[in-house]
């Protein structure tokens, strides 16, 4: 543990970027990371990376947090292949899947990392190295005792926000309407540092696909919340 984490009461610890659940990986699930991972996964270090060594080039990098089975992820990177994707989630099918898409449609813009996206963020990315951040359906701890266990809150953004470049944006989603509260109030709480791109909620960007269960979701009456935000 560094000596700041020790003096930092909002230490990592009391905050995740996930909510461990079990999963079962199919075999071409886990082939497809034996067979990849060399190639497109990084391996958690306690030491900062550059990122455009990692991606072999200089372009703009987006920071993908939680990204479930990948699908969504994959769809982002074909449809904005001058920016690199580092993707980052614990869930082992979703990380195999991921690889799988990867290998199939030949993305050569994602790099997968599974590991907590928060010791990530402390320890691995540098000041001013990211372009984007994607945090797209959160794990939602929906009832209201459970805000301080969700992700979005203000300590974290307060980790990320140093690591973002000067213009770059935070794009949030959530189907949880109380969440979506939450987050807008969240980074609302920086108006020196973010500006919100809407009043309050944004258009979903043309580049976020609608995933099948936000398809469902939908056709049930159900919401779904984009929160677009740039830094100043």
């Amino acid at each position: 543990m560094t000596e700041q984490n020790q003096s930092n009461p909002e230490h990592h610890r009391s905050i995740k970027s996930f909510v461990l659940r079990q999963g079962h990986m199919t075999a071409a699930q886990q082939k497809a990371i034996d067979d990849n991972w060399t190639r497109v996964g990084v391996d958690y270090i306690n030491q900062f990376i550059n990122l455009n060594q990692i991606f072999e080039r200089e372009n703009p990098k987006i920071l993908e947090i939680g990204f479930g089975m990948g699908t969504a992820t994959a769809q982002i990177a074909q449809k904005l292949p001058e920016k690199d994707f580092l993707a980052i989630d614990v869930h082992g099918p979703g990380v195999g899947n991921l690889c799988k898409l990867i290998s199939e449609q030949q993305l050569t813009n994602i790099r997968v990392m599974r590991h907590d996206a928060v010791e990530v963020v402390e320890n691995m990315l540098s000041d001013n190295s990211l372009d984007g951040i994607h945090i797209f359906f959160p794990d939602p701890w929906h009832k209201k005792r459970h805000n301080k266990r969700r992700l979005i809150q203000i300590p974290f953004i307060q980790k990320l926000l140093p690591k973002l470049k000067q213009g770059g944006y935070i794009h949030l989603a959530t189907d949880w309407e109380e969440y979506a509260v939450q987050m807008l109030e969240v980074l609302s709480s920086f108006p020196e540092q973010l500006a919100n791109t809407a009043t309050d909620y944004a258009p979903t960007p043309n580049y976020r696909p609608e995933t099948k269960f936000e398809a469902r979701g939908k056709r049930l009456g159900h919401g779904v919340w984009d929160l677009v935000f740039i830094k100043k």
